[in-house]
């Protein structure tokens, strides 16, 4: 599967912004999907992540409360909305997926990355 990543953009704190996944050529609901972030001069780190079909959700304590990971199965998406941003929260953001996959914490879990989308949170 091709993954492109796409919503990124520049806000203020405490703005939101959408990210969106869309699988190209085959069904997302067959995978497990995560979205990954890494900022200059740090390492990837986990942000949330989806089983496939959609049965459980996990998120990055940095994420809770606040990043809501979800499905569009019209769409054939998986989606990041993020609110209350901070500055902290400026990467770049990756999506992956994972045929059959748990939507896990781990990026070795995944075999499909897609481009990154960049998000610039500013103080």
């Amino acid at each position: 599967v091709q993954l492109q990543a796409s919503g990124g953009g520049s806000v203020q704190a405490g703005g939101s912004l959408s990210l969106s996944c869309q699988a190209l050529g085959r069904t997302v609901r067959r995978y497990g999907m995560g979205w990954f972030r890494q900022a200059p001069g740090k390492e990837r780190e986990f942000v949330a992540g989806v089983s496939f079909q959609g049965g459980s959700t996990r998120y990055a304590d940095s994420a809770k409360g606040r990043f809501t990971i979800s499905r569009d199965n019209a769409k054939n998406t998986v989606d990041l909305h993020m609110s209350s941003l901070k500055p902290e929260d400026t990467a770049v953001y990756h999506c992956a997926a994972r045929l059959f996959g748990s939507g896990s914490s781990s990026a070795d879990e995944y075999d499909r990355w897609g481009q990154g989308t960049q998000v610039t949170v500013s103080s």
